[in-house]
């Protein structure tokens, strides 16, 4: 009677370990990641350097410069409308940009620019992996611009999510990562079934 009982909680625990067909790992729910449309202008933000200061500085940056373009593009429904309007005013993206340098005592040289192939690292946000390529994007380089990036999605807005929080990786790390996980679950599972069976 034990043996039976045994077989049929292991049956069950396989039943539920399986994950359902057709359904993809990466939606378990909106707040994980947010599909980014084809027609879509990000932005980019490179600091000076990974020390504390320089990325404080870059969050900075990033308020101001994001808090002013989101209010330029929150009723534009067109992305070319979105394109003229981003590059039309760019000098005023870089008067942004220098006027938190000067109110933070920074000496740091940076850059602005736009256009249709800005590279983009892969990254990974909550379970969606965003992959690396090239972008439209506005850039914003400070100083050397050796740190660590943050961006979001300019048009459609979508800046509001909290894309900061990503980690860069690379498609193979982000693999072995995922074999690494699952080895661990496999081998929690065994170890709990061995210790059960011998219990009975």
């Amino acid at each position: 009677m034990k043996k039976l009982v045994f077989f049929a909680f292991i049956f069950l625990l396989l039943f539920f370990m399986m994950p359902a067909q057709g359904v993809s790992l990466t939606v378990d729910s909106e707040d994980d990641y947010q599909v980014i449309p084809d027609d879509a202008i990000r932005l980019r933000i490179l600091a000076n350097s990974d020390s504390d200061v320089d990325q404080q500085l870059k969050r900075t940056v990033r308020d101001r410069v994001n808090e002013e373009i989101t209010q330029w593009v929150e009723y534009i429904t067109d992305i070319e409308e979105a394109r003229k309007l981003i590059e039309s005013r760019l000098p005023e993206v870089e008067a942004i940009v220098a006027e938190v340098l000067k109110e933070e005592n920074k000496d740091h040289g940076f850059e602005v620019e736009y256009g249709k192939d800005v590279t983009f690292p892969t990254k990974l946000y909550g379970s969606y992996l965003y992959p690396a390529g090239e972008y439209e994007a506005v850039l914003i380089t400070i100083g050397e611009g050796k740190g660590a990036n943050w961006w979001c999605v300019l048009f459609p807005p979508l800046c509001f999510l909290d894309f900061s929080n990503g980690t860069a990786v690379a498609a193979a790390a982000e693999t072995d990562e995922m074999e690494e996980v699952e080895e661990e679950k496999e081998t929690e599972v065994k170890f709990f079934l061995f210790e059960w069976f011998d219990w009975l």
